[in-house]
């Protein structure tokens, strides 16, 4: 079964489907990882603040880096020029790897100049240490002025996007700009899975519902990293390559007039470390 890809600014191939890790850690990330490579995938995504990336690198290391597509982000209180860098590099470590595949900023940060942060990816980028850059929960603003900043093309903006928030206008800027929209929390934290539309049209197709949404993300050309501890959903969630939904049912979980966020950065956690 072959995922679809989104070609990158720089020419590499994203899959448009990944194990998301976020919430998990230990032996449990680690199996994890290693049934998502067994089943198929070939995308992992991971971050400095998911405090997870050493039991990522340790399913890594049973498989051939080449044939993974690996993301990991820097956390907004390490936006600082020399920071970035030494945040990249203790992930490498962590991870087991000499390169990201990309590398995002998680949250914009105020308090720091984000020409400085560009700055230190365009390092990265030119050491070879970083194959692609990009954002994460970016604004359209904030995505414009980072691009208008960089000198080195922004190919990934990962937000929080599912049917209950259809981000069409930042969907269709992205679209027209060359960044690849990749969906955070696609199933809204598995919110979503009860939504009346939504089972209606798996039941249609006789598919789960994260089955479902997760076909009209890919369709959308949106890149979407479900999480899951469990086996049977990991494996699950990879069956969405080898059949399509119809227009008009793309357009009924399009129309879905639920609006909802299902995370928002804590300001409180010092983990992220972003003064009010």
């Amino acid at each position: 079964m072959s995922i679809p890809t989104r070609t990158l600014p720089s020419g590499d191939e994203m899959p448009q489907l990944g194990a998301g890790t976020w919430n998990i850690s230990g032996e449990t990330v680690t199996d994890a990882v290693r049934t998502a490579l067994d089943a198929g995938y070939t995308h992992v995504d991971t971050a400095e603040g998911y405090k997870n990336e050493a039991e990522v690198g340790a399913a890594l290391s049973e498989y051939d880096r080449e044939d993974v597509f690996l993301t990991s982000k820097v956390l907004p209180k390490n936006l600082h020029y020399e920071s970035v860098l030494e945040s990249c590099e203790a992930s490498l470590d962590r991870l087991g790897t000499d390169y990201l595949d990309l590398y995002l900023i998680h949250w914009p940060n105020p308090t720091i100049s984000l020409r400085e942060t560009l700055d230190a990816l365009e390092r990265l980028h030119e050491e070879g240490k970083v194959r692609n850059i990009g954002v994460s929960n970016f604004s359209k603003y904030q995505l414009t002025f980072a691009q208008k900043v960089s000198d080195v093309p922004i190919a990934v903006n990962q937000v929080e996007y599912h049917p209950w928030l259809n981000q069409d206008d930042l969907l269709a800027y992205c679209e027209d700009n060359d960044v690849v929209l990749t969906a955070a929390a696609p199933l809204a934290r598995t919110e979503v899975l009860d939504d009346p539309v939504v089972q209606d049209v798996a039941a249609s197709y006789e598919k789960t519902p994260a089955q479902v949404v997760l076909r009209w993300q890919i369709q959308k050309g949106v890149v979407t990293i479900p999480k899951s501890s469990t086996p049977a959903h990991i494996r699950s969630n990879f069956q969405v390559a080898d059949w399509e939904l119809d227009d008009q049912d793309v357009a009924r979980i399009d129309d879905i007039d639920t609006e909802k966020r299902v995370y928002m950065i804590d300001l409180d956690d010092e983990t992220y470390g972003i003064p009010r």
